[in-house]
């Protein structure tokens, strides 16, 4: 409960803040892919909100750095994929040990307490 309220606490300004400062970003800039400048670009320029810009880089940025998190990660799941298939084939080793039956001349535990 008390993490729920932590959160509308923290979310509820945060979403205030980004929609007052959209509203106060409107005006519209141009965005350019030339980095040489020149007469004839590869890609036109266009023109677009400056909030747009400022939130498709941030959207842009936090995937980029999930991707880059996960594919660095990936070297971790292999292991623990690893470590579960070896801890479910002892697992079912210790199951069939379970339940084979004794060998014979061996003396079980119920054996060796039997009073002559």
């Amino acid at each position: 409960m008390t993490r729920r309220i932590v959160g509308w606490l923290v979310l509820v300004p945060l979403s205030v803040v980004l929609i007052i400062f959209a509203l106060a970003n409107r005006q519209t800039v141009g965005v350019h892919f030339d980095p040489l400048g020149s007469e004839t670009p590869l890609v036109p320029a266009f023109e677009m909100p400056l909030f747009v810009v400022i939130y498709t880089m941030l959207i842009l940025g936090v995937l980029l750095g999930g991707l880059a998190v996960w594919l660095t990660q990936g070297r971790n799941r292999r292991e623990k994929r690893r470590l579960k298939k070896h801890s479910d084939q002892l697992q079912r080793e210790i199951d069939s040990l379970r339940r084979a039956p004794r060998l014979r001349g061996l003396p079980t535990s119920d054996d060796l307490l039997e009073i002559d």
